[in-house]
C-alpha cells in the first residue's frame, strides 16, 4: 500500500507530516483528508479560531504534493 502525506498548510506556515498513513489509493486518503480537516475545522470553531485558508497538501512518497484539500471545502453552508 502506497503512504501519503497529509502536510498543512496555512498561510506562511507549513507543518510537514513525518509519518504519513498508508491507504489503498490516492481517492482513500482524500476522504480520510476531508474528515480530518471537519474535525480539525471544528475544533477550530469551538475555540473562536481562524479557520480560512488552511489546507492538507496530500504528498506522495517521492514528496510531490498529489491533492490539495482546502479546509473550507468541506464545510456546508446551505
Amino acid at each position: 500500500m502506497p503512504r501519503f502525506y497529509f502536510h498543512i498548510r496555512d498561510g506562511d506556515v507549513h507543518e510537514i507530516d513525518h509519518e504519513g498513513l498508508l491507504f489503498a489509493s490516492l481517492e482513500d486518503a482524500v476522504v480520510d483528508a476531508r474528515k480530518a480537516a471537519r474535525e480539525m475545522l471544528a475544533e477550530n470553531l469551538i475555540a473562536n479560531e481562524h479557520i480560512d485558508g488552511q489546507r492538507f497538501e496530500i504528498a506522495d512518497e517521492t514528496g510531490n504534493v498529489v491533492e490539495t484539500v482546502p479546509f473550507k471545502s468541506v464545510l456546508r453552508l446551505n
